[in-house]
């Protein structure tokens, strides 16, 4: 006797659905336990057949479907906008390590600030979409520390993270000198 069963798991905001399953043992609806072992056997046996071993074998990435993450960055910075109107954009040849597919390419990116004449050069992928979205980025960085200065969210970033450096090394000499005293 076989039947078809069908695993759905609920993973934190994450769901997924694995397709319909062919199950050659027979159907134990008396007992609750051979049912949820059943259907954790055929979640595992759909995820390996997928590529996925380990302990991440039942999450919704694992298995081939697209990961969805939550709008926004955690610690995204509020830079000001980019008008393309402002801005004049060249692409140009690459350079550096990565032989011929690198320096015959026109891949890099140079992008300026019109107003401001701030020019930025970004060479960091080979894709020319990516280089201009990172150079769009750097832009926008480099234009909030001209205009804002010191107040600027860049600056404010780099100071946190240096504090906390510094705090990081007091406390664990602090540790270390208590250390000594036992």
């Amino acid at each position: 006797m076989q039947r078809y069963l069908v695993v759905a798991a609920l993973l934190g905001e994450d769901s997924w659905v694995v397709p319909a399953l062919q199950i050659t043992e027979p159907w134990r609806s008396t007992c609750m336990c051979s049912m949820s072992y059943l259907v954790f056997s055929a979640a595992r046996r759909v995820a390996q057949g997928a590529g996925c071993t380990g302990r991440h074998w039942l999450s919704p990435g694992s298995a081939g479907w697209p990961h969805v993450q939550s709008a926004g960055k955690k610690d995204s910075l509020k830079l000001p906008a980019l008008n393309e109107e402002e801005l004049e954009e060249q692409f140009v040849r690459g350079s550096g390590p990565g032989g011929q597919a690198t320096n015959k390419t026109s891949n890099c990116v140079v992008l300026k600030h019109i107003p401001s004449g701030i020019v930025v050069k970004c060479h960091q992928t080979r894709s020319v979409e990516m280089n201009r979205k990172r150079a769009r980025e750097i832009l926008q960085e480099k234009l909030d520390v001209f205009s804002k200065g010191e107040e600027s969210e860049v600056i404010k970033k780099r100071k946190e993270a240096e504090w906390r450096k510094q705090e990081k090394r007091r406390r664990a000499k602090e540790n270390l000198e208590k250390k000594k005293l036992f």
